[in-house]
């Protein structure tokens, strides 16, 4: 009878265990759903926003040549945004490594014909927004055949409204701590226009913005995946605690063979963006810069994923609001403009905001109290 009884039991929580299974797979679905059309009605605004950009620069006072180029060429990336919004996997890393790299294939010898062919160079950012909707599209089939993702494959009802609220929630502070970093870069390249020689200083400071941006996806991929929220959802604080160690060991090896190769290249990496020997110098210049820049954009990275993690994107924006706009752009633009060191001083000033910006992340980052965490997490 024991036996019978101790049966019962275990086909129970077996029955348990599955229907729990799949009410967090279609919950997921749901999530991935109202996710993706969330993030669609955010691209509309924003594609008449890049359809007027050009017009928008020259009104601020910006070099027309230049401002009808930068039109015309954020005017081409405008499908990329929609493509890009579609990027939903379901916390499966792996097919997204592999559907990225597909599309990488295809995007380098695109971005070549259209570049250096078509005789239109702008029209070359056709060639990330097809890459996008590849790359989208790869995924869409990799979720509609895998057996990985059997569970999931529901119809989509009317239910991806109702995470609307929810889903903005974590959203928009996210949106907020992202943006008010990078806009304060971004900001740097407009400013340069107002300098003497805004075409010298607007090229050189987009080849260092490039670089940065690019090297950033090496910290940002460690701290992203760091599974912190993991932890904190099955309620181990430990092991989260571990995760955060592990991410900033890599974020520091990272950034020692990053830095050493980008300082050793300094006379000509330059070249990977521009033939012009004036462009090239003034980036061997700015390279101990950009150097400096890569190691407080690797902790910070690091360390921005763990406030992520934790659910903390409105303590990041508040971070990055001080950081960067009450230290950063004043000091670059009182460098720049009353010191006259022109685009070095912009430089130098932003990252003024950055060691802020890390300072500031580290702090909060040791105030984490782990096991408080784990009873946050568990809350509805």
């Amino acid at each position: 009878m024991e036996n019978i009884q101790q049966d019962e039991q275990h086909v129970v929580k077996k029955l348990e265990w599955h229907v729990h299974y799949y009410v967090d797979k279609l919950m997921e679905l749901n999530n991935t759903e109202t996710a993706i059309f969330c993030l669609i009605l955010v691209c509309i605004p924003l594609s008449v926003l890049w359809l007027n950009m050009g017009r928008l620069l020259v009104f601020i006072g910006q070099d027309p040549l230049i401002s009808h180029e930068a039109g015309n060429f954020i005017s081409w990336l405008i499908p990329a945004l929609f493509g890009y919004a579609t990027f939903q996997t379901q916390s499966l890393i792996t097919p997204m490594l592999i559907c990225s790299c597909a599309s990488l294939m295809v995007h380098i010898p695109l971005c070549w014909v259209l570049v250096f062919k078509s005789g239109l160079e702008s029209i070359g950012a056709l060639a990330i927004s097809i890459s996008n909707w590849l790359n989208a599209i790869f995924l869409s089939l990799y979720m509609w055949y895998s057996p990985t993702c059997t569970e999931t494959r529901v119809p989509i009802t009317m239910e991806l409204f109702q995470g609307f609220r929810e889903f903005f929630h974590f959203a928009i502070p996210s949106a907020v701590m992202v943006c008010l970093e990078w806009w304060s870069f971004e900001l740097l390249t407009m400013l340069s226009g107002f300098l003497p020689n805004p075409k010298l200083e607007t090229s050189v400071l987009s080849v260092c913005l490039n670089t940065i941006t690019t090297l950033y996806a090496i910290p940002h991929g460690i701290g992203a995946p760091a599974r912190v929220s993991n932890e904190l959802g099955e309620g181990k604080p430990q092991a989260a605690h571990v995760a955060v160690y592990a991410a900033m060991a890599l974020a520091v090896l990272e950034t020692l063979i990053v830095t050493g190769t980008l300082f050793t290249s300094r006379h000509v990496f330059g070249y990977v963006y521009s033939n012009e020997k004036e462009v090239v110098d003034y980036v061997t210049t700015m390279a101990p810069l950009v150097c400096v820049s890569v190691i407080l954009d690797s902790l910070q990275g690091f360390l921005s994923g763990i406030a992520r993690g934790c659910g903390w994107q409105h303590i990041g924006a508040y971070v990055n609001l001080a950081a960067f706009y009450l230290v950063g752009i004043p000091v670059a633009a009182t460098l720049a403009f009353w010191l006259h060191l022109r685009g070095i001083g912009l430089w130098i000033g932003i990252q003024f905001g950055a060691f802020t910006q890390t300072i500031l992340l580290a702090i909060v980052t040791s105030c984490i109290n782990w096991e408080k965490q784990i009873v946050n997490t568990k809350l509805p």
